[in-house]
C-alpha cells in the first residue's frame, strides 16, 4: 500500500491545489464601527460560464487516520469551497493533475477555523471530517451541465499523522 503523511494546513503548500481561507495576519480592514476584522477576497471562485454559485450544507460522518485513500475526485466545471462549522480539524486531500489523471496525492490537517477553496479541475479526496459534527458550508458550482470526475487508484493510499 502507498503512504502519504498528513501535514499541517499551509498557504504555500496548498497553493498549487487553492486558497486556505483563515484569518491569519492582520485583517484587511476594520468594519463595523472598528469591532470587525474583514479578511478580504481570500478566495478565487470560478463557476464558469455556464454556472452560478451556489451554498450547501454537508453532514459528513467523521473519519479516523489512519484513512485509506482509494478514490479522489475533480470538478471540472468550477470551484469549491469548504467551510467548516465547527472548530474541529479536517482532512484535506489532493493531487496535481498528470495528463488527466492524478498524481501523488497530498494529505493536510487543517488547524480550529481554516477552510479551503478548491481551485476549478483540481483532484482531491473527499470531505473527511475527523470529528462530529462534520457539518460544512460548501460553496460550489450549480448548473445543468455534468461536472465531476472519478479516478480509483489501483492501489488505495494509506494517510497517516506526520
Amino acid at each position: 500500500m502507498n503512504i502519504v503523511r498528513a501535514e499541517p494546513l499551509t498557504a504555500a503548500a496548498f497553493a498549487p491545489f487553492g486558497d486556505v481561507l483563515d484569518t491569519s495576519g492582520l485583517p484587511d480592514r476594520l468594519i463595523n464601527q472598528g469591532l470587525c476584522g474583514r479578511y478580504h477576497d481570500r478566495a478565487l471562485l470560478d463557476f464558469g460560464p455556464e454556472g452560478r454559485a451556489g451554498i450547501s450544507l454537508f453532514n459528513a460522518e467523521p473519519r479516523a487516520l489512519p484513512y485509506r485513500l482509494e478514490m479522489v475526485e475533480r470538478h471540472p466545471e468550477g470551484s469549491q469551497a469548504f467551510l467548516p462549522m465547527t472548530e474541529h480539524p479536517f482532512l484535506v486531500i489532493a493531487a496535481p493533475d498528470e495528463n488527466g489523471t492524478p498524481g501523488t496525492p497530498r494529505a493536510f490537517l487543517t488547524a480550529p477555523g481554516q477552510g479551503i477553496n478548491l481551485h476549478r479541475g483540481t483532484w482531491h479526496g473527499v470531505l473527511t471530517p475527523l470529528h462530529a459534527p462534520g457539518l460544512f458550508a460548501v460553496v460550489d458550482r450549480i448548473g445543468t451541465t455534468p461536472n465531476i470526475q472519478e479516478y480509483w487508484f489501483p492501489l488505495p493510499w494509506r494517510v497517516e499523522a506526520a
